[in-house]
């Protein structure tokens, strides 16, 4: 499996197992099958609601001799409610907790949005805090307190966008080292990319193949981009199924990928995907792909209700 470096040698597997939207009842056993079949990168975090029985699966795997602790990389995220200083320890710990370790690999601010503490979605304003109510800089001095107390290995951000990222790298303290944002080729975010890798810092494509499972009457008309033609074209001249495409383009960019499945077969499936080798002239036709289009769109955080605009969220 190929890996990304971070700047102190430690490594991040490019492929893993992404767990938003995989039910209880499904992922403990998608998470063994996933470390059965042999991935060692799983994402994870507060808000998909599951990472007690993602820590079952991975306690489950680690117990049966599938592999030991230090053998995996583990993610999870910060959820919104828990931005303030006092507030990021315990959310950390208590996925912690669920998760059965003792230490992330990382450890993310999932989006640069805050809430109130204990609100899951916040509905109206009083819910919110702004960003003079609590600074995504006190947010990130946390943050680097929990690498410092090794609770965290490594510690980054998801859904940042460039203006986000120079507030954080403006605090000369320990930038970001993952940003965990959707890519895909109807959203390759060129300059976004660009921009991490300048600063060093890594990435993680998330809905790598296009939100497939977001079907709710909002999106029914979105372009569902497993069933692109130039995709199906190219699957079927390697063989593979068009999601196999999709995260094998992820890892051409040097980009990890973390497809989701909680089907043992789908699993095996995308894990072999590391194996194609797209050629330039692939590259260069998903790249030209001509369709643009983000599935998630931010809008359920910059509503009317909301002291946040799109702006504060993508480029």
């Amino acid at each position: 499996m190929k890996t990304l470096s971070f700047s102190n040698g430690d490594e991040m597997p490019i492929l893993g197992l992404g767990t938003w939207k995989s039910k209880p009842g499904e992922v403990r056993q998608a998470v063994y099958w996933a470390i059965e079949a042999g991935y060692r990168h799983l994402d994870c975090a507060a808000i998909y609601q599951n990472e007690f029985e993602v820590g079952k699966g991975i306690s489950d795997a680690i117990g049966d001799g599938l592999v030991k602790r230090k053998d995996l990389f583990i993610t999870s995220k910060l959820w919104n409610d828990s931005h303030r200083h006092e507030d990021v320890r315990p959310a950390l710990e208590k996925s912690l907790n669920q998760l059965r370790l003792d230490y992330l690999d990382l450890y993310l601010i999932h989006w640069p949005i805050a809430f109130k503490p204990g609100i899951t979605f916040a509905q109206h304003r009083e819910e919110y805090y702004t960003y003079q109510d609590v600074p995504l800089t006190q947010t990130w001095e946390a943050m680097q307190e929990q690498k410092e107390a090794g609770l965290a290995n490594h510690i980054g951000v998801s859904n940042f966008n460039q203006a986000k990222l120079n507030e954080i790298l403006a605090l000369g303290g320990q930038k970001p080292e993952v940003n965990q944002i959707e890519l895909h080729p109807f959203l390759p975010q060129d300059k976004l990319v660009e921009f991490c890798r300048q600063n060093e810092i890594l990435l993680t494509a998330y809905s790598p193949l296009g939100s497939p499972d977001s079907r709710a009457e909002k999106h029914k008309n979105d372009p569902k981009l497993m069933e692109n033609s130039l995709i199906l074209e190219l699957a079927e001249k390697h063989g593979v199924g068009s999601g196999s495409i999709l995260i094998a383009w992820s890892i051409a960019r040097g980009i990890s990928v973390i497809p989701k499945s909680v089907s043992k077969e789908r699993i095996i499936s995308n894990l072999e995907a590391a194996k194609i080798e797209l050629t330039e002239e692939d590259m260069k036709r998903i790249n030209d792909i001509g369709i643009s289009h983000r599935y998630v769109d931010g809008s359920f955080f910059t509503g009317p209700q909301s002291p946040y605009k799109i702006s504060d969220l993508f480029e």
